[in-house]
């Protein structure tokens, strides 16, 4: 079934209202979430939804959190989330790392007591009205082995970097840190489809195509296939990091996880879930119109470069810019088992899909 952006805009702001979000985080909510399903994360739009609600039922998110920063020097800031939804700390997170920017060049956030914060990309991003650089990562559920591992240590770990350009579109690196996010696998499950080989190991630790392989046992596994995903480790390590043992949030195995149905750490090493937030001015290093001139030139340079027969060199950023133009006029199209999610979880709020 396909539904108009606004469609679900009304929806999923009605929902997050309904659990006690005041209007303006509701909406904020909203817009954060439903990025992802416009640029074609589906895995991570309003098919989530559903999650949030339950974790608020479970009295695991703060509808209504006081975010505030607990510790600061001009270009960097610890905050608390409170407890909040992650698409609300996320934004106000990075507003604070922009104005930083603003003020001294650069910003540098980093976030504890906060919830899954939806796309990182859509963070970043924000730091583009503002001639800046963004940057955002999270660490999440401990649904990923290291590299020889058995045990789930690491989340997806997404990392986002967003550039301005001039007359070319802005670059958009939004990636996670292992082969695929979890999310994907769940697409799988939805349309009862086997995973490629590589996103996931079964729980003796031997690649799986079996969209249930994490359910029952197995881990994702990180970034660079069986030759190289100590990268990928590598990289979530430091989402994990920076996000987290920076900020006093949880790390590692202690991470909260998305699903209500499982319980945090009854022995936490922190608060909540983390993130960490960029925000740097190009004129801080130098004319901001210079700089996008030679971003358009990298662009330029890189998308109109050879390619091999039957395909086109992309840049980070153009495919999600291409689905949200056709979702935006097309509609968003979402599975049966999603929207019977939806149409559950309206019910129980008097709210109609």
């Amino acid at each position: 079934m396909t539904f108009s952006y606004a469609q679900l805009f009304t929806f999923t702001e009605s929902i997050f209202h309904a659990i006690g979000c005041p209007e303006a985080d509701a909406t904020l909510a909203t817009e954060t979430l439903l990025s992802a399903d416009l640029r074609g994360i589906d895995s991570h739009g309003v098919a989530r939804l559903v999650g949030y609600v339950r974790l608020w039922e479970a009295g695991r998110i703060n509808a209504s959190p006081r975010v505030g920063v607990t510790y600061e020097t001009p270009s960097t800031a610890v905050v608390d989330g409170d407890g909040g939804l992650g698409l609300v700390v996320g934004p106000k997170a990075m507003k604070i790392a922009i104005e930083k920017a603003q003020q001294v060049g650069t910003g540098w956030v980093s976030v504890k007591n906060s919830n899954h914060f939806g796309i990182a990309g859509y963070h970043a991003m924000l730091a583009l009205a503002h001639d800046m650089i963004g940057l955002a990562m999270t660490n999440a559920s401990p649904l990923v082995a290291p590299t020889y591992s058995l045990d789930r240590l690491l989340g997806t770990n997404p990392i986002a970097v967003a550039v301005p350009a001039g007359e070319q579109p802005d670059f958009v690196l939004d990636m996670a840190t292992t082969t695929a996010a979890n999310g994907k696998l769940e697409i799988a499950q939805r349309k009862n489809l086997p995973i490629p080989n590589g996103w996931a190991q079964d729980a003796e630790g031997q690649p799986s195509t079996d969209a249930n392989a994490v359910k029952n046992g197995g881990a994702l596994q990180p970034l660079g296939g069986e030759t190289g995903s100590h990268k990928g480790y590598g990289l979530g390590a430091v989402v994990d990091i920076f996000s987290a043992v920076l900020s006093g949030a949880n790390y590692g195995p202690w991470v909260p996880p998305f699903v209500a149905f499982l319980q945090p750490s009854a022995n936490p090493v922190g608060q909540g879930l983390g993130h960490f937030f960029g925000a740097m001015r190009v004129d801080a290093f130098r004319p901001a119109d210079e700089f996008k001139a030679h971003m358009d030139n990298w662009i330029t340079t890189f998308r109109e470069s050879r390619a091999v027969a039957g395909k086109q060199v992309l840049i980070p950023g153009d495919p999600e810019r291409n689905m949200a133009a056709t979702r935006l006029l097309n509609g968003i199209p979402l599975l049966e088992p999603v929207v019977r999610d939806l149409e559950g979880v309206g019910a129980k709020f008097g709210v109609r899909l």
